[in-house]
């Protein structure tokens, strides 16, 4: 979020987030802490709580934000638990290695520390959200959890299958990704007891969002540089994941291309990666997947026809913009 340029009760947002997600990672058990700053430090975009904090503010018309215990910051925090607990839990499903440019925590401490430590921020999400004291916050990020673990296991289904077409490719992007920036969203509009219909169009606004930059994040997995990206290029591909990318060239390749993705998806292998990735390029597949990430970042700056402009919606239109232009 470092080369965007927030509002300065953003600024001052952010600040309080990183106090309270130190304060709140606090533990009696060594090894909970170790790994929690290890994560903390590792970066991230925090993303989610910006939506989330940006929402809020953008809907606050009695300078709720700035009273005491408003709870745009406190939730801010759980989401970001939330994500991160999944990434702990991805990483070890994927047998990844490396994450941000760095080692992955179960690489670091293995896959039973990863594991735990991410039910620690799971529980820990679920004390906070708790304190806000709002059933229809409890609601909405109980029921992203959940949707979220079903995200998982279909993305589970769906690897090393090579018949997985665009439709339950983006089921899984929804369920998975789209989610809990959805829910980020649609949390700032509750906070400030929005319309059903500003609500809704908060929640467009985060699921097109979710589903935009996860799009782009299987792109880089195919055009991206590791040192930029944090990962490995053509993990996804060693992981037999279906992405959008192989998707395509499986519908438009020539029979000898689609016999070696097919083969790749199935064994989970990279040996052919050079010519999958040669023939991803000469098919248009990047074009096209780019063209549907466009096509959720105009879905979402579209949503924000429905609020009052204002600096905040201002970056929240930036934040689309820029969904497509990253390379990390």
């Amino acid at each position: 979020m470092s080369t965007l340029s927030l509002p300065p009760a953003l600024q001052s947002d952010l600040a309080a987030l990183d106090q309270l997600i130190r304060l709140r990672l606090r533990s009696d058990i060594a090894l909970v802490n170790t790994v929690s700053e290890y994560i903390i430090a590792s970066g991230g975009k925090r993303l989610r709580p910006v939506l989330l904090m940006l929402m809020a503010r953008a809907l606050d018309s009695g300078q709720r934000c700035d009273a005491p215990g408003s709870g745009h910051v406190q939730l801010a925090a759980v989401v970001e638990f939330i994500h991160t607990a999944t990434l702990l839990h991805d990483d070890v499903v994927d047998e990844s290695a490396l994450r941000r440019g760095r080692q992955t925590a179960n690489a670091a401490f293995g896959n039973a520390a990863s594991v735990l430590v991410g039910d620690f921020l799971y529980s820990r999400a679920f004390q906070m959200m708790v304190e806000v004291d709002r059933m229809r916050v409890m609601q909405v990020l109980s029921d992203a959890t959940n949707i979220i673990a079903e995200g998982e296991v279909l993305q589970l289904m769906n690897c090393n299958d090579p018949d997985v077409d665009e439709g339950r490719y983006l089921q899984v992007i929804r369920y998975k990704t789209a989610r809990l920036f959805e829910a980020s969203a649609r949390l700032g509009a509750i906070l400030n007891d929005a319309s059903p219909e500003l609500e809704e169009a908060a929640a467009e606004y985060g699921r097109r969002i979710g589903t935009a930059f996860q799009l782009v994040d299987d792109i880089l997995d195919y055009e991206g540089n590791p040192a930029d990206i944090g990962k490995n290029v053509g993990d996804d591909l060693r992981e037999g994941k279906p992405t959008l990318p192989l998707i395509y060239l499986m519908a438009h390749g020539s029979a000898l291309e689609r016999s070696l993705v097919r083969q790749a998806i199935e064994e989970g292998e990279t040996a052919a990666f050079d010519q999958i990735l040669a023939a991803v390029q000469q098919s248009g597949a990047l074009r096209y997947a780019r063209e549907r990430a466009a096509q959720e970042t105009e879905a979402a700056q579209a949503a924000l026809a429905a609020f009052t402009p204002s600096p905040y919606t201002d970056a929240l239109g930036a934040i689309a913009q820029s969904a497509l232009a990253r390379d990390r």
